[in-house]
């Protein structure tokens, strides 16, 4: 036990002084304005938004810039999203419902590039149906990427967190996901660490052409971090947390959650059961094993495993502030983190038994090469 919290506590020491400071809920840009009003088209893939849609629409029609369309494609909607979508009369708008979907392609992917083949604007940008943007979010964005000729400007938008299990989950979603990739090495053009938040990814028209388009990431279901990967080889990108735009989309059960995670994690880890094993031990010495030690660990081990569990509580305190959180949460990412870990080991069984994740009607199964 002194040995494996020890190794708990070197490992701490590098995350906390050596990962970017992965732990900051930073840089946030604030409202400003671009010196020229570049074209933007605004991409909005949906299916069975019907309670998110309208105010996600109306937010984006609202929107504060003088050269701008949306486009909104419905992804075979089993709801009232087209029919509220309709219920909205501004030039604007334009709102079509995807062909059928080839072989191949995510269903949201293929929204997204049948909106793009509507649009020759400069800019795009593409955001999801349960996002509710501030008036001046567009032009802030336009004006980052305009300022430093950026390909890719993407934001964390705000995430819910009002019922019990949001304030219990989310704030680590965020966390674990800056942790996977650190903002700053995102941010850094001499780090290949590249990846994007796909609530909100302004995009230059030149960079997606270069990949290759939406059709070099159809199959990705992690699919902005693929985009980034792809922009950063031959252009800049920036990432950071929005308080210009939040998700409206709630969380109203562990359950929900769960199949949230559930529905990428083996994804990340490519359908591979090696790597599984390898992340499944890892997250035990670097979670679980420092409050173990601290708890029931004498000497050595308890002074190891206090020393990493509070580094990781001080570590988790920025993200509970950012969501209003008291920090008595920030002792319980240990928790928090095994409910993660055993989403991870669900989405593998899942995998294993050929039926993927349910995910607003559809089974997640990506395709192989």
């Amino acid at each position: 036990m002194t040995s494996l919290a020890g190794i708990a506590c070197l490992i701490w020491a590098v995350l906390l002084f050596a990962r970017g400071r992965f732990w900051q809920v930073e840089p946030m840009l604030t409202p400003a304005r671009p010196r020229a009003a570049v074209p933007v088209a605004v991409v909005v893939p949906a299916r069975n938004e019907a309670e998110v849609i309208g105010a996600s629409l109306g937010s984006l029609l609202a929107q504060d810039y003088p050269s701008f369309r949306v486009i909104l494609v419905d992804d075979a909607s089993t709801d009232a999203t087209l029919a509220i979508a309709r219920g909205f009369s501004d030039s604007r708008l334009l709102i079509r419902s995807a062909r059928p979907r080839p072989p191949g392609w995510s269903g949201k992917l293929w929204a997204v590039a049948e909106g793009v083949e509507e649009t020759k604007e400069e800019l795009l940008l593409l955001t999801d149906a349960d996002i509710v943007h501030d008036p001046s979010h567009l032009a802030t964005l336009v004006a980052k990427a305009e300022s430093e000729d950026l390909d890719l400007v993407s934001e964390m938008v705000e995430l819910s967190c009002e019922t019990f299990p949001e304030r219990a989950l989310i704030p680590a979603f965020v966390y674990f996901f800056q942790l996977l990739y650190p903002f700053a090495w995102v941010n850094d053009p001499l780090s290949a660490t590249a990846a994007a938040a796909g609530g909100t990814m302004l995009i230059r028209r030149r960079a997606l052409e270069r990949i290759g388009g939406i059709a070099a990431i159809r199959n990705a279901l992690i699919d902005d971090v693929a985009l980034a990967r792809l922009v950063k080889r031959g252009g800049r990108i920036w990432l950071g947390h929005s308080t210009l735009a939040r998700s409206i989309r709630r969380y109203g059960s562990f359950g929900e959650i769960w199949r949230m995670i559930a529905r990428t994690a083996f994804v990340q880890l490519r359908h591979s059961w090696i790597l599984l094993l390898l992340t499944l031990l890892g997250m035990t010495l670097v979670w679980l094993i420092p409050p173990l030690a601290a708890l029931f660990g004498h000497g050595l081990a308890r002074l190891f495993g206090l020393i990493a569990w509070a580094g990781a509580a001080w570590s988790y305190w920025p993200s509970l502030k950012r969501f209003g959180l008291f920090p008595l949460w920030a002792p319980a990412l240990p928790l928090i983190a095994l409910f993660y870990m055993a989403a991870t080991l669900g989405s593998a069984l899942d995998d294993a038994r050929g039926r993927g994740a349910l995910w607003k009607g559809r089974t997640y199964m990506e395709q192989r090469a």
